[in-house]
Order: structure tokens, then C-alpha cells, then sequence
């Protein structure tokens, strides 16, 4: 048997070992998982809400079928939560505003169908920035990184980066926008992956802005990500913007070598403006790929400048739309960064949004050029490591700091290419550390592959959080 005290450490593909051979059950891991909630969240506040009736009993339903060896997948059994811009049927989703509080959607949005049909169990709902943006509501206490209470535990799935680090579950749902998977993985010292925009359904779920919102999973390894990646992707009749293209095995290809993999970087643009740690990391990651058999090739970047100061306006005009029945009709219940974001959208004329597409349709085909010659591309995920809560409040309080720490974040949410976000080293104050590989459009398989190869050679991803 398993020591019950770790539980909460393992990867969710180890726990589906034990589970489907029977050593462990469902429903004592689940209770397992809701005492630990219990207990920890009151101080880390990952949760909007917990779901105890529903989580146990789905445990009660997986057991049963797990009994019975109708083991439906990678996730039959094992908890996790979703971010609450996921629609749940009957179960409250606020989307981290206090305006919403009491709206219990009819239906599930369709990432939380696909997880229930894979035999997962919902412990509950994660909490969020407001509305996804970069702060949150003033009346919401933030998640707290589990690595230290001074630093920024990210934005906007904090929650689901606190929960997937502090063994709260064991594995969650992301959304990224302009950074929103790849900062709280990085901050929280877990694996995630951003997919190919349309790879995963957003049906039912909260929108910021509807042609950069891009849903993931949040896990403690490049495997686990995978798997859950292959649940939630795929074509879906409710949102006709989902990609139409078959899912591919998420977990194919050796993972002992990349003797195959050309990686490219540009060691000036991976550099600039980047703190010191965080090159040290991004080295000791090369170093690693190098010996993995991985070859590196010299690319320029495309010019990011003017797609990246396009950015800001373009999600402004995006969430505009995506909020106009409660905005500016309810403004008084916005809190002040969300509302200020939204009121910076009439600034722009039609004019001046065609411009922004057209600027960032360019760079999205410059970038799309690069993979003709590379395999993936190797980046920090942020330039900064760990920054503390105010050291990230003065950066993101003006618009040039805003611009500085989604550098290496927003042009893959402007392209739609997917990304992985690894755990890579730690700061002297013992907090995580990322780097990210970015990936030809719909090449996923290719990210899971590196991901679990470095996950070979390091260990950066088995570090737990000393809560």
C-alpha cells in the first residue's frame, strides 16, 4: 500500500497506477484530498469553491467501475478542479467577480463534460484574477503561493497553480490570454501546457477575449499535462471556432532522447531585459536538451515590439464585447484594474483595431516561418524569477512594466502557437523557476515529448512546496 501521507505528492499518472490496480481507492483518496482542503486552503485560499457531495460521489462511481475493470482512461478516479470561468451545472462559477456570485449555470462548459465522461472527480473550483485579467477583485483575498506568502503566486489561473503545487489536487484547468497558464505554472513550480488556439473547446466558458483565450492543462509533470490534454481536446459541435483536426497520442514518442529535436533560440532577444536567475536557468535548461542529444540552431526572433504593445488594446476591445451586458451598466461592482482595462477600449477606432490585425497576423506568419528550420523554441517564461506581490504590482501599475512581463507570454497568445511551461531551477529564496518551449501550430505531442524528456534528466518538477 501506499503511504497515505504523501498522498497528495504523487503525479496524477502514478496515482491512476494505483488506482486502476486497486491498491488505492477513489473515495479514501477524494475524502484524503477534501481534509487536506480543509485544512490548508483556509490559509492559501486557492478554492472559490469546493464541491465535497459531487467529488464523492463521482469517487463512489469510479470505484465502482474501476471494480468492475471498466477503466475508462489516464484520469478515471483522480481529482482535480477547474478554473471558475468553467460553466458547472448547478454549481456557482463567478469568473473571480463578485457580480456573478449565485449564477449556477444549466449546463457544463464542454471541458468539464469531457473530464467527467474521463472518469475524473471535481473536488471543486479554482479561483481567478478578476475576470481573468491581471488582478484580483479587491473583495477576493488571493491565492498564496505555497513556496513562499510573499511572492506572486500569477495571474490569472492562480488558483490552479496554488492548488496543483500544495497537493490540493492533481491536476487543473488553465486559461491564458496573455501569460494566465505559464505564469502561475512558473510561480507555483508546475507543468503547463498552453495548447494550439481552437485545440481545446471554449464552450461554456467565461470569456476575456474570445481570439486570445487559449484553456489548458495545469499538472505536476509533462505526462500528466499530456494526458489531460488528450481529454480535453478535439472538435466540439458548440463552439464552431474549435479546431477540426484529430487528436493525436499526447504521450507518443521516445522520451530517452531528442537526438531528433532541432531547438532554436535567439540568445539576444531570450536575454533582454531578463534578470540574472533567470538566464542561469535558461542555460542550465539548454545544457540539459544539449545532453538529452537535442540540437540547437541560432534564429532571429520576429520584431515583437509593436505585436506586443498591441496587445493591451486588442484584449481591451476583445473583453469590451465579452462584457457588455453587465459593463458599464454595473460598473460599481468592477473593481478598479478590470474596469479602468475596459474603459481603455473606446479609445480605438475600427481603423486603428484593422491595423493591430494586420500587425499581428504578419507576426504571427513571421513566427510560423521559424519552425521551417527549428523543431521548438526555447524561452524564459517570464523575464523576471519570482518576483515578490510588490514587486509585481509596481511593474504591472504602468503600461511599459505590463509590456516587460508578458514579452516572452502574450505573442503566443497573439500567434496561437502552443507552449509548455517547465519547471526549471530555483531563486536563492527557494522559489520555482520556468522555461517554456513553443511548438509549430497543433504540435503538442512534440511539447509533451521534450517536456518528459527533461523531466528525465531533472527533478525540478518533483520539488514539493514546504507547507
Amino acid at each position: 500500500m501506499h503511504d497515505h501521507e504523501s498522498l497528495h505528492e504523487l503525479e496524477a499518472s502514478e496515482l491512476a497506477r494505483l488506482l486502476h490496480s486497486r491498491k488505492l481507492s477513489p473515495v479514501e483518496v477524494t475524502e484524503a484530498m477534501l481534509r487536506r482542503i480543509e485544512a490548508l486552503d483556509p490559509r492559501l485560499h486557492a478554492y472559490a469553491r469546493v464541491t465535497p457531495e459531487l467529488a464523492l460521489e463521482q469517487a463512489r462511481k469510479a470505484e465502482e467501475r474501476i471494480g468492475r475493470r471498466q477503466i475508462l482512461g489516464p484520469l478515471h478516479g483522480v481529482p482535480i478542479a477547474v478554473k471558475d470561468l468553467c460553466f458547472t451545472k448547478e454549481i456557482e462559477t463567478c469568473a473571480g467577480m463578485p457580480l456573478h456570485r449565485g449564477f449556477r449555470p444549466d449546463r457544463d462548459a464542454t471541458i468539464v463534460t469531457r473530464l467527467r465522461e474521463a472518469g475524473a472527480v471535481l473536488l471543486g473550483k479554482l479561483q481567478l484574477t478578476e475576470g481573468a485579467l491581471v488582478e484580483h477583485h479587491p473583495s477576493i483575498p488571493p491565492p498564496v503561493n505555497p513556496w513562499h506568502p510573499d511572492h506572486w503566486s500569477g495571474a490569472s489561473s492562480s488558483g490552479s497553480g496554488v492548488a496543483t503545487a500544495a497537493g490540493l489536487c492533481f491536476g487543473s484547468i488553465g486559461s491564458d490570454t496573455g501569460g494566465s497558464i505559464r505564469f502561475p505554472s512558473a510561480a507555483n513550480g508546475v507543468t503547463g501546457i498552453k495548447p494550439t488556439w481552437g485545440r481545446v473547446s471554449r464552450h461554456g466558458c467565461f470569456e476575456l477575449a474570445a481570439s486570445l483565450d487559449h484553456f489548458g492543462p495545469m499538472c505536476r509533470s509533462a505526462a500528466d499535462a499530456g494526458a489531460m490534454l488528450a481529454v480535453l481536446a478535439g472538435a466540439d459541435a458548440d463552439d464552431p471556432t474549435a479546431l477540426l483536426d484529430p487528436v493525436p497520442d499526447m504521450l507518443a514518442g521516445v522520451d530517452t532522447t531528442l537526438r531528433d529535436v532541432r531547438i532554436g533560440i535567439d540568445e539576444r532577444f531570450a536575454q533582454e531585459g531578463v534578470d540574472a536567475t533567470t538566464s542561469a536557468v535558461m542555460r542550465e535548461a539548454l545544457s540539459a536538451l544539449r545532453e538529452l542529444g537535442a540540437s540547437m540552431r541560432n534564429i532571429e526572433f520576429p520584431a515583437v515590439d509593436a505585436a506586443l504593445a498591441d496587445w493591451a488594446p486588442i484584449c481591451a476591445i476583445e473583453a469590451a464585447v465579452a462584457h457588455c451586458r453587465t459593463y458599464p451598466s454595473r460598473r460599481a461592482e468592477y473593481g478598479p484594474a478590470l474596469a479602468s482595462f475596459l474603459d481603455s477600449a473606446s479609445a480605438f477606432s475600427a481603423l486603428d483595431y484593422q491595423r493591430m490585425l494586420l500587425r499581428r497576423r504578419e507576426f504571427a506568419g513571421r513566427l510560423a516561418a521559424l519552425f521551417e528550420h527549428v523543431d521548438l523554441l526555447l524561452l524564459p517564461a517570464q523575464p523576471f524569477a519570482s518576483p515578490t506581490r510588490a514587486q509585481l504590482s509596481q511593474l504591472v501599475a504602468t503600461e511599459a512594466g505590463l509590456l516587460s512581463l508578458i514579452r516572452f507570454t502574450a505573442p503566443f497568445d497573439l500567434s496561437g502557437h502552443p507552449t509548455i511551461t517547465l519547471p526549471a531551477g530555483f531563486t536563492a529564496q527557494r522559489t520555482p523557476v520556468a522555461v517554456q518551449l513553443v511548438a509549430p501550430r497543433l504540435q503538442e505531442p512534440m511539447l509533451v515529448r521534450t517536456g518528459r524528456a527533461f523531466q528525465r534528466a531533472t527533478d525540478w518538477h518533483r520539488r514539493r512546496p514546504p507547507i
